[in-house]
């Protein structure tokens, strides 16, 4: 790492030190449950999703706040963790418990986890960054290959659709 680099790391984790980064997270999923999946703010326009594991350690039920696709009726959430050299957390939970449950602010639904692999990430990521180019630049910051995780529905009627 360069001096430069150094001291932009320095002065970047100043400014985050004592960012409680749960107690965030807790907000923003607060308001995307308070407001139907609709953000404002720094989120405002995106297309967000709720996403529940199980801790694959803990056991306990973990909720994330992501960003979220639709291709051809399936979920699509990607592990990029912004580009970090470790996968997040959710995703070590969904490969030891692939049962998840997905709220995209309309529609809480349960879903099984399924991580593509060779040929067929590939074309999904092409598909992913053309809807979504800021992955292409979390995948730049890394050398490890950030996966896709498709949400593939268990049940075939959402909780909304089969309350009305």
């Amino acid at each position: 790492m360069s001096k430069e680099q150094d001291e932009t790391w320095e002065a970047q984790s100043q400014r985050w030190a004592g960012f409680d980064v749960n107690d965030f997270q807790r907000q923003v999923i607060a308001e995307f449950r308070a407001n139907n999946g609709k953000m404002s703010g720094m989120f405002e326009g995106w297309t967000l999703t709720v996403l529940t594991t199980v801790g694959a350690r803990s056991g306990l039920r973990r909720e994330s706040i992501l960003g979220y696709l639709e291709f051809d009726g399936a979920g699509i959430v990607v592990a990029s963790a912004n580009g970090a050299d470790k996968h997040p957390a959710w995703y070590h939970n969904l490969r030891r418990n692939p049962v998840v449950t997905v709220e995209t602010g309309t529609d809480t639904y349960q879903a099984v986890a399924a991580v593509p692999t060779g040929r067929e990430r590939a074309e999904l990521f092409d598909r992913v960054i053309v809807e979504a180019p800021g992955y292409a630049e979390h995948q730049a910051r890394t050398d490890r290959e950030i996966p896709l995780v498709v949400l593939n529905r268990t049940d075939p009627q959402s909780r909304s659709e089969s309350a009305g």
